[in-house]
């Protein structure tokens, strides 16, 4: 999110703003982040609300602040159809991993334990299942011998630091078609 942001600010990713950081934790540190960027920032917490209430919510702000694309960076938690068919087509998801391959949680660890000798980030339209929607850009990472989850999430955080930022461009420059 924080390089999304940069992206932004640096001219990389051109006539985007980002209008809105979303957290349910008050001490999230994209969401700290943001706000000392001069970003406008929602807690939208969790705690006593059902699922549905907390989507709604979510809904509801961000649909207050007119956003028109949704990236989840760092949101670790399935969206419900009903907020998929909130932003169709608008939602986009990093992962770490070439989907389909590894999806769901875990997928460094996932990527390590099948002994794979490369990995990679997807970036990836959100739909109704779970890392399933279309891809929009990947990138391969391989996997060293010697890597532990934490040196392979490294070198992928870095690559997921360029590879949303650049599929953030292309959907505003219209290169990825309609998915609405």
């Amino acid at each position: 999110m924080v390089a999304l942001m940069e992206a932004v600010r640096d001219g990389r990713v051109r006539d985007a703003e980002i209008a809105l950081v979303v957290s349910d934790k008050p001490s999230a540190a994209g969401r700290l982040r943001a706000r000392d960027r001069g970003i406008k920032t929602a807690l939208v917490e969790r705690k006593g609300r059902t699922r549905e209430e907390h989507e709604r919510e979510i809904i509801k702000v961000l649909r207050e602040q007119g956003v028109e694309l949704v990236c989840l960076a760092g949101y670790m938690r399935l969206l419900s159809p009903k907020f998929v068919q909130a932003f169709p087509g608008r939602i986009l998801n990093i992962h770490p991993s070439l989907l389909p391959a590894f999806p769901g949680l875990d997928a460094i660890g996932q990527a390590l334990a099948a002994g794979a000798e490369e990995t990679g980030v997807t970036v990836h339209f959100i739909d109704e299942g779970v890392d399933t929607g279309p891809v929009v850009a990947q990138e391969r990472v391989a996997v060293e011998p010697d890597d532990t989850v934490e040196t392979l999430r490294e070198r992928l955080q870095a690559v997921e630091h360029e590879l949303l930022p650049e599929a953030v461009r292309l959907y505003l420059a219209g290169a990825l078609g309609s998915r609405s």
